[in-house]
């Protein structure tokens, strides 16, 4: 045996070890959840509310903060996102519901906020998303928000004004577009078909590249490899997973227009998010067509020196020329100076409705 082949030997055999020890820790972790979940129903109780975003939220930062170990923080906190959806399993397996099928980029967003342990729930529309967790037939919903080369999602915002439910977290996903067909030739193709937003995301690369093609929008980009599925003459736009999961090759990738191509989900479900230390409130607010009227409301915040992250604005249904502001805002609304702003806000707005407090993303 040579020195190398000796040194490998004990390096391995101490590995084993660890990952005993890794083992049982995890074992020891998911006694302690199994302890919560006979506490919370202790009595009978049928409503008990498991996922708690803000407990995960400051778990996975504190997992960053101590993090002295070679692998990156972000790589260290998704090892625990896994634990931690696998103990939660064991109080409650949790559905949620999202714009499939599977394979799509909402279907991503789920693993990344819940983990694999998760149980996502496939359906045809983003207003489906909502009708589903309303009804109680999912715990949860993940929507896409706003895109950050095309913009915000109507169908959404539009869900976002009339639901019951509320914004418990947030998920930002680097989007990465793939070429996707049976075909081994993009010479081959005649039509692309995707999503809507995923077409605006890669429009001049499909001009450059793909110029003779007829380009569709189709209800997701996983039903565009689906459709590619069964016809060599079709490229869809859709993941690298949505490749492996229908069996297609990947033309091209890296296909988007903007390199830091992003989308932001929201997470809904029925229950109020505790504070967490580190939170976003959203609002929908109509104010008065009057000079200074925005400002005003703006002010609210200013003055309180609370930082407002987003303000988009989109015209009201109700009356023309008339327009609606979602605007996001650092803290929760249990905060003082936030419930403060927030009372204030809606005296002066012709209409106000809150979505939700929820942790700033730590992944």
């Amino acid at each position: 045996m040579t020195i190398e082949q000796a040194q490998l030997i004990e390096i391995r055999e101490n590995i084993d070890a660890i990952d005993a020890q890794i083992q049982d820790l995890i074992g020891q972790r998911a006694l302690c959840a199994q302890k919560v979940a006979e506490i919370k129903t202790k009595g009978g109780t049928v409503d008990a509310v498991f996922y708690r975003p803000e407990r995960e939220a400051q778990v996975l930062k504190a997992v960053k903060a101590r993090n002295t170990s070679l692998l990156p923080d972000e790589a260290m906190a998704k090892l625990f996102r896994e634990i931690m959806s696998a103990c939660l399993a064991l109080e409650q397996p949790t559905t949620v519901a999202y714009l499939g099928p599977e394979g799509s980029y909402s279907h991503a967003s789920v693993i990344k906020q819940f983990g694999s342990s998760a149980h996502p729930v496939a359906v045809s529309s983003i207003e489906d998303v909502f009708k589903v967790v309303a009804k109680g037939e999912a715990h949860y919903g993940i929507v896409p928000v706003e895109n950050s080369s095309e913009g915000v999602v109507k169908t959404t915002q539009n869900g976002l004004l009339k639901t019951p439910l509320k914004v418990s977290g947030e998920v930002e996903l680097a989007i990465h577009h793939c070429l996707l067909s049976k075909s081994s030739s993009v010479e081959k193709l005649k039509k692309v078909v995707a999503h809507t937003q995923a077409i605006g995301q890669c429009e001049k690369w499909i001009k450059n590249n793909l110029p003779w093609v007829e380009v569709e929008a189709v209800a997701s980009n996983a039903l565009a490899a689906k459709l590619a599925q069964s016809d060599p003459s079709i490229g869809a736009i859709a993941s690298e997973q949505a490749a492996q999961l229908y069996g297609l090759t990947i033309l091209e990738s890296h296909i988007e227009d903007q390199a830091d191509n992003t989308t932001k989900f929201w997470v809904l479900g029925k229950e109020e998010t505790q504070a967490s230390d580190e939170d976003k409130t959203a609002m929908v607010v109509s104010i008065k067509n009057h000079s200074g009227a925005l400002l005003d409301i703006l002010a609210c915040f200013s003055q309180r020196g609370i930082n407002m992250t987003r303000i988009i604005s989109r015209p009201s249904e109700d009356k023309t020329w008339d327009y609606l502001f979602f605007i996001d805002v650092l803290g929760h609304q249990s905060d003082d100076n936030v419930k403060q702003a927030l009372k204030e806000v809606a005296e002066k707005a012709v209409f106000f409705k809150l979505l939700g407090s929820f942790p700033v993303s730590p992944l």
